[in-house]
This record gives C-alpha cells, sequence and structure tokens, in this order.
C-alpha cells in the first residue's frame, strides 16, 4: 500500500468521524431542544382546548368543599385525552401541566410528550385514594425536570371542569426502584387496606438522564373548591 492510499483512507476516515460527529449533534439538539418545544407547544395546545371545554359547558353540581369528594361525571377521563391541570407552584408561577389518561396499563412515551400522565387505574383528583401521575424529567416537554426542588409542606393543585384539588406535600422527594409499584397503591405501603385519604404521587425518572430509578413525591388533599 503506497503512502497516497495510506492519506486517502485515513482523510475519508476522517470524513466520515466528522460526518458521524455532526449527525450525533444534531440527534442530541433534536433531543434537548425540539422534543421539548413540540411537547411543550402540544401542552399549551391541550390545556388551552380544555379549558375552552370546561368554558362551553354547563357546571355539574359539585360535592361540599373541603373534603375529598367523588368527581362529578364530567370529569371521568376519555384514554389519551386531556382531563384536568396540574400547577405547582414550587416549580415557577407560569409552571402548569395538562394531565393526560393513559389509554392502557403501562404508561407509552407518546402520552408523556403531552404533559403528565394519569396511571389508569389509580384514583381520581379529590377521590379517596391514590391519584397518581408520571412525567418526564428529561426531553419531550420535561414536565418534572426539577421535581427534585419540591419539599414537604409544597402544594400541588389540581383543576378538573368543576373542582380545584389542593394537595400538601408529605414529605421531600425519594428515590425507588422501577419495580417499587407499591407507590402507586391505594395505600402506598400498605397493600389491601382500604384507602380512607385522598391521596397523590408524583414519579418520574432519576438520574435526571437515566431511567434506572425513580423519584416519588408523595401529597395528601387538604381542601377542595368549588370552581
Amino acid at each position: 500500500m503506497t503512502a497516497a492510499r495510506v492519506r486517502t483512507g485515513f482523510q475519508l476516515a476522517g470524513e466520515l468521524l466528522i460526518t458521524l460527529g455532526v449527525i450525533a449533534l444534531l440527534f442530541v439538539g433534536y433531543l434537548l431542544v425540539w422534543t421539548n418545544v413540540r411537547s411543550q407547544a402540544e401542552a399549551r395546545m391541550l390545556t388551552d382546548d380544555l379549558r375552552q371545554q370546561w368554558a362551553d359547558r354547563p357546571h355539574a353540581t359539585a360535592g361540599p368543599s373541603g373534603g375529598p369528594t367523588t368527581p362529578a361525571a364530567s370529569t371521568q377521563p376519555i384514554p389519551d385525552s386531556a382531563f384536568a391541570i396540574m400547577t405547582i407552584p414550587r416549580l415557577g408561577s407560569g409552571w402548569y401541566a395538562p394531565v393526560i389518561e393513559a389509554a392502557g396499563p403501562e404508561i407509552t412515551l407518546d402520552e408523556l410528550a403531552k404533559g403528565v400522565v394519569h396511571y389508569r387505574g389509580t384514583a381520581l383528583p379529590g377521590q379517596v385514594g391514590n391519584f397518581a401521575v408520571a412525567g418526564h424529567r428529561a426531553t419531550h416537554g420535561q414536565p418534572f425536570a426539577n421535581l427534585d426542588r419540591v419539599r414537604a409542606g409544597d402544594v400541588v393543585l389540581v383543576e378538573t371542569a368543576d373542582d380545584v384539588y389542593t394537595y400538601r406535600v408529605d414529605r421531600d422527594p425519594f428515590i425507588v426502584l422501577p419495580t417499587d409499584l407499591w407507590v402507586i397503591g391505594p395505600v402506598p405501603g400498605h397493600p389491601g387496606v382500604q384507602p380512607t385519604q385522598a391521596l397523590i404521587t408524583l414519579t418520574t425518572c432519576n438520574p435526571r438522564w437515566n431511567s434506572s430509578h425513580r423519584m416519588i413525591v408523595f401529597g395528601h388533599l387538604i381542601r377542595t373548591r368549588v370552581k
């Protein structure tokens, strides 16, 4: 092999590596920027559409405020659709996310790209039991990117067509394994026990750029306000 051929081979290899590097950077940019832009735009659209739907319908009769209630029939969620709006003041005055009803027993990436997703089969907002949701912590809108900032005593508000439910966070975020499904049980950590409180559980990946563990936030209902 001549020196010229060796040089040509190195040149081609270098050009290939540069091309692959550019492709990798573009893919990273897509994940870090474009998926967030697209998902956040869809979340805004879903939230606006939901508020318009609420404005266009007559209000259902709601239960007394101040404690757990049975949600009105209008709040029964449709799979893969938004049915509530969550706000967490600790995450910023402009933070909100539509709550999407999971279409099946396992939450999908497509659903997570729209907002925070309600674990199908867990309690609805305001109900006795455990209202459990999941959200992305990185890319695709990343609504729970800063969930680690939440602290015991903070509040989480969940707005439905007829009511606004205020939950108080019980403890600082903590970490579990992905197999620790007890966190979304009716009474977390106490299988088979009949629930007597309206609870909330927020779940996301930990660490932020990995899915080896889950970050969990627990809370309980302290107030129900009729809209």
